[in-house]
């Protein structure tokens, strides 16, 4: 109780800062990232004067992130209609391309500054190229989660650093964000060549107008019964026992292939190796994807609401970043300071570069607004790109807004936090960086080619005689 305690009073703290300091208001930063980074300090200054916090202030917070991460992923499907993936694919076909593109070149940067640089200069591993697409792509959530892989494969440093990229990201997301979007509007490249929209004083602080507040959820089931929050609670263990039980088939599979082996064989094994660091996160999305497809094929009375689902999986996250970022071994960051920096710079870099030079020739409309919202996704989380999306156009005008929301239906699954995430780093161990540098490659190869080939496609061949 004293931790949970310890926890909520942390929270607070950071959401006084939020709506209190005007810098900070500016940054737009959760709350949860601003508590988790005051509760770090002050355990890293009470252990240095060596007066450390007594043990019941913070036991539980390093085993927080693993667990919750299970009922954010759970989450991300419940409650909203599957359209059919025909539809997905005319209404988001180009800003999935992008997204991608932008994800896939993470790695393509990360994995291949540690194969020529890094690796030969500081001595990192393989899977020191996995921090910018676990941090950034995948934020404080997924680095958190994936905290017993990188322990599993010998690097628990992994978390330390994923969670520092990931904070990192957020935070650069915001500042180079907004700076983009003041080149953007002197430049005219908003649709309708309209103003960045200026927050009232009351959002930059993180409060709702009283005559704006939406309501939070729907209830959809009598309290006599069960209540509905309890309900929607009872649904999401549902979905992650869905995703528990796929990892128990994982290793009874597992267990049949290398049923020949003896026990020292069997361990070496990719598979084993692949099957034991595979975390339950993105199993639990499965999870979250079928319930929701036999809630939406078989419930006459839509029991499952969204908004109810929403805080759930907002409140589950709060807890987890700040969680994940008090409990951050300074001393694993300090170690690789100078190769963690150069990684970071290069991947803000890379997202900067496809805002500037790649979106307006992938993205058919309103380039520059679909891309901001790309950006403040694959360096933060979601909410991060609507946010940056919202300042440009806050009235969803332009056709940004649809086509981001149902992207993420396709991209979500597998990348930022999804099945190729989650390989990734079991991959980067097994093979080493090459392999997993030149699959990101091809994948963005392949996607370039899925927007820009028919297009060379239609112009056909030049005209006899033409120059």
């Amino acid at each position: 109780m004293i931790s949970f305690i310890g926890l909520c009073l942390a929270l607070y703290a950071g959401y006084l800062l939020r709506s209190k300091v005007r810098l900070l208001q500016w940054l737009y930063l959760p709350s949860s990232v601003l508590g988790g980074l005051l509760a770090l300090v002050v355990i890293q200054v009470a252990e240095h004067r060596g007066h450390p916090l007594p043990e019941e202030w913070t036991a539980g917070w390093d085993a927080l992130p693993g667990l919750l991460i299970n009922v954010v992923f759970a989450c991300l499907f419940l409650g909203h209609p599957l359209p059919r993936v025909r539809d997905l694919w005319r209404r988001a076909g180009p800003q999935l391309a992008y997204g991608q593109v932008v994800a896939w070149g993470q790695y393509v940067v990360g994995v291949g500054l540690v194969l020529v640089l890094l690796g030969p200069l500081f001595g990192v591993g393989p899977m020191f190229g996995g921090l910018i697409p676990v941090g950034f792509e995948g934020g404080h959530g997924t680095a958190g989660g994936l905290g017993p892989t990188f322990v599993d494969r010998g690097w628990p440093q992994g978390k330390d650093l994923a969670l520092a990229s990931a904070t990192a990201g957020v935070t650069s997301a915001i500042v180079v964000g907004m700076i983009l979007i003041n080149w953007a509007a002197r430049r005219g490249h908003l649709a309708g060549g309209r103003k960045p929209n200026t927050l009232s004083t009351l959002e930059r602080a993180g409060i709702i107008p009283l005559d704006r507040r939406p309501s939070a959820g729907r209830m959809t089931v009598s309290s006599d019964a069960i209540g509905s929050l309890t309900f929607h609670l009872m649904v999401v263990g549902v979905a992650i026992l869905i995703g528990y039980l796929l990892k128990e088939a994982a290793w009874l599979i597992e267990g049949m292939v290398n049923a020949g082996l003896s026990e020292k064989a069997r361990e070496a094994s990719a598979l084993h190796i692949v099957v034991k660091s595979f975390p339950l996160f993105p199993l639990c999305m499965i999870g979250g994807l079928a319930v929701q497809a036999v809630e939406q094929r078989f419930d006459r009375h839509d029991l499952v609401d969204a908004g109810l689902t929403r805080r759930i999986q907002n409140a589950a996250l709060d807890f987890l970043v700040i969680a994940a970022i008090a409990t951050i071994r300074i001393q694993a960051v300090a170690e690789m300071l100078t190769p963690f920096l150069i990684l970071v710079a290069a991947a803000i870099a890379w997202n900067v570069l496809c805002v500037v030079l790649l979106a307006r020739r992938m993205l058919p409309d309103a380039w520059f607004e679909r891309a901001i919202a790309e950006m403040g996704q694959s360096m933060g989380v979601t909410a991060t790109g609507l946010l940056l999306l919202r300042v440009v156009d806050p009235d969803y005008e332009t056709p940004a807004a649809d086509a981001f929301a149902s992207k993420q239906l396709l991209h979500e699954p597998f990348m930022g936090g999804g099945l190729w995430t989650s390989t990734a780093i079991p991959l980067l161990a097994i093979w080493g960086g090459l392999p997993v540098f030149l699959i990101a490659v091809g994948a963005v190869a392949m996607w370039l080619a899925i927007v820009f080939l028919p297009r060379v496609l239609r112009r056909g061949p030049a005209p006899a005689g033409a120059p």
